[in-house]
């Protein structure tokens, strides 16, 4: 319900931009959109066509531009520097936090991210210089280095004072982090605690020490899965020596879940999570080619197996109207299993230790509704043409293909892993592929040896 009415007024604002576009009349365009947070600007944006996005983006007060240029994709991102000039890049990126400037510093003209690291102070350009030396979907390159650390020989009282001095805690800090004298990691301490408790309380007696802190270089999949599981609003990130070196935070895990629900979307149909939705069509082209070129080397595979069993369908040409059952049956069973196997992976729900088991599962799902299907088929095909034989072929080959489509389903995505290609990207290719090659071996082949013995 939630995110129908969020598409809705997604839609709406959409609408309406679009209609004060056309109209030529920007100062409504301007407060309209000023009045957005920066993640729902970036969203029209990337919803509106280049030549009224450029408009749109010349509208956007500055003081957003660097938090705008944070949440849109990257082809949207790249078009979106290339209208700004060098000054007005390094004004819109001085204010972000070091993981959101991290992010966006390796899309910069070199000449501005030189200019941006002359700008920065030196403490700030070794934080981001840090985080730019971890592997870009690491918790290294997620935290924000900015974090709160008080010592466990001090006590509720002097934290207290301390904060109120300090006047400003960084957004979601739900707890302080206690470090010794080398900053490494002893524990949290909860703000609740610190606010409840009698101010002369040791912040020794405070400490929550069954912490389970992130490392540097722990992928953002599984810091994801680390926050859903706990439910944290935030999390510290530490090295090899157990020193704190930042902290993830749950906005940040809400962007990387956003992110790889798209990639699963967009990566079965081979697409790029991150292509505008409006580019030219030139890179769309380029973008697309590859993969429906594999589709095309498949589908010929498919059409060698068919031409193998050319007579048979001459002799029995009731063969050509029941393939596309065959093809479209198999092809879905196959898509289900893939697409559980490839969201249990990346859940961390599906390894070598349970695989089998959920081959034998998935088997016996896939005889069951086999022996359903097939004997539906078989006795529409019975009726259809009168042929209890073609109706017994039909049924079989259904079974064998759903059979295929279940083994191939749960062996391809773990195969690809073990690989290092990405199962949500290149699995439905391939599955797809080899049960349309079983499905029309096994029912062109069973015609063959039974209806033309």
């Amino acid at each position: 319900m939630a995110e129908a009415a969020r598409h809705d007024k997604t839609a709406r604002q959409l609408r309406l931009l679009s209609d004060a576009l056309d109209t030529g009349r920007l100062g409504p365009v301007r407060r309209m959109v000023n009045t957005l947070a920066p993640a729902e600007i970036g969203n029209l944006l990337e919803s509106l066509p280049l030549d009224k996005r450029m408009v749109v983006w010349g509208l956007v007060d500055p003081e957003d531009d660097g938090e705008v240029l944070v949440h849109v994709g990257d082809e949207v991102r790249e078009s979106l520097i290339a209208d700004m000039d060098p000054d007005e890049i390094v004004a819109a990126v001085e204010d972000l936090d070091i993981d959101d400037l991290a992010d966006l510093v390796e899309d910069l003209p070199e000449a501005v991210t030189g200019q941006i690291l002359q700008a920065m102070d030196r403490e700030n350009r070794e934080r981001l210089e840090q985080a730019l030396s971890y592997d870009e979907d690491t918790a290294g390159r997620l935290m924000n280095p900015e974090v709160v650390t008080v010592r466990a020989d001090t006590t509720v009282d002097v934290v207290l004072r301390f904060l109120r001095l300090r006047g400003k805690l960084p957004e979601h800090t739900d707890h302080l982090y206690v470090v010794n004298r080398r900053h490494q990691l002893m524990g949290w301490v909860a703000l609740q605690d610190l606010v409840t408790r009698d101010p002369s309380t040791p912040i020794n007696e405070l400490i929550d020490e069954e912490l389970e802190a992130l490392h540097v270089d722990e992928s953002a999949r599984e810091v994801a899965r680390k926050f859903s599981d706990h439910d944290w609003v935030s999390a510290p990130v530490v090295d090899d020596g157990n020193i704190l070196r930042g902290r993830i935070t749950i906005d940040d895990v809400v962007d990387i879940i956003r992110e790889q629900a798209e990639h699963q979307a967009l990566g079965a149909a081979g697409l790029d999570e991150e292509e505008d939705l409006f580019s030219p069509v030139r890179r769309a082209v380029r973008g697309r080619a590859l993969w429906l070129g594999i589709n095309l080397m498949t589908a010929f595979l498919a059409a060698a197996v068919i031409g193998r069993f050319e007579g048979t369908i001459q002799e029995v040409v009731a063969l050509a109207v029941l393939m596309p059952i065959v093809a479209g049956i198999g092809g879905n069973a196959a898509i289900q299993v893939l697409t559980l196997m490839v969201r249990g992976l990346t859940l961390g729900q599906v390894a070598s230790s349970n695989a089998r088991i959920l081959l034998w599962k998935e088997i016996r799902v896939a005889l069951i509704n086999g022996l359903m299907i097939g004997g539906l088929v078989g006795l529409v095909a019975l009726l259809w043409f009168r042929d209890p034989v073609l109706s017994l072929v039909i049924g079989a080959a259904l079974v064998v293909t759903l059979l295929t489509a279940a083994l191939t389903g749960v062996a391809v995505p773990l195969l690809l892993r073990r690989m290092r290609i990405d199962p949500a990207v290149a699995g439905t290719v391939v599955v797809t592929a080899v049960t349309d090659v079983m499905g029309f071996l096994s029912f062109l082949g069973l015609a063959t040896l039974i209806l033309l013995r």
